[in-house]
């Protein structure tokens, strides 16, 4: 209970001090995670950051492959746009390829219902405009009730939990980072529909550094550069 109650306390103060909007990111132009699977390296996500006067662009580009004696067991390609204006969500679209299976999203803000209008192959609808997008870089994602899939468009409800201030070391730099785990609010969902990842962010730029989670394999993210 101790805990908890420190993780809100902690978590309040954070929205209170840094965590408003995507200003933080202003001086990012490029990230770059590589991406392994019981510590083999089978992948890369990587971010470009484009920005026109008041508008930001992020295209993400996802693929990482699983392989055994030298045959392909699992494929998986991603590729997204999420555009903000004036430091708001106005858009989001992907397209993934899971193993030859299509999967899509398309989000846009309708300003005049102040709702997130969602059309992806999970989920048609309406949603709120406290929901966030789950893409990671954005550390505002710590405050949010749910995630919306990018992958598919599904609403994911989330409880998140403060864990600490921890240390992580990747190669040969070291970072002072807040750690937090993401969970489904909901327990009655299947195992393989249940979040539950745990994200690092650098304590001082909210940069994320580090992701894990245990599905058929322990699974991690890790920062390769950024500039």
């Amino acid at each position: 209970m101790k805990k908890v109650l420190l993780s809100i306390i902690f978590l309040f103060s954070l929205n209170i001090n840094v965590f408003s909007h995507i200003e933080h990111y202003k001086n990012y132009n490029y990230i770059e995670y590589e991406l392994f699977r019981n510590n083999d390296l089978i992948g890369f996500h990587k971010y470009d950051f484009i920005r026109n006067n008041d508008e930001l662009t992020v295209i993400s580009d996802v693929e990482f492959n699983i392989k055994k004696l030298n045959i392909n067991l699992f494929s998986y390609t991603a590729k997204s746009k999420e555009i903000y204006k004036n430091n708001k969500f106005f858009s989001f679209s992907s397209t993934t390829n899971q193993n030859k299976k299509e999967k899509y999203v398309n989000i846009k803000y309708e300003k005049e219902q102040n709702t997130l209008q969602i059309d992806g192959s999970s989920f048609k609808g309406p949603a709120s405009t406290d929901f966030i997008v789950g893409t990671w870089w954005n550390h505002e994602i710590i405050h949010k009730k749910a995630q919306i899939s990018a992958i598919s468009g599904r609403i994911i409800e989330q409880t998140v939990t403060f864990i600490g201030k921890e240390e992580v070391l990747i190669g040969d730099k070291k970072y002072n980072t807040l750690h937090f785990n993401f969970k489904s609010s909901d327990e009655s969902l299947p195992e393989n529909k249940k979040l539950n990842t745990d994200i690092w962010y650098e304590e001082d730029t909210f940069l994320w550094v580090k992701a894990a989670f245990d599905k058929r394999g322990y699974w991690e993210y890790r920062i390769k550069e950024h500039n």
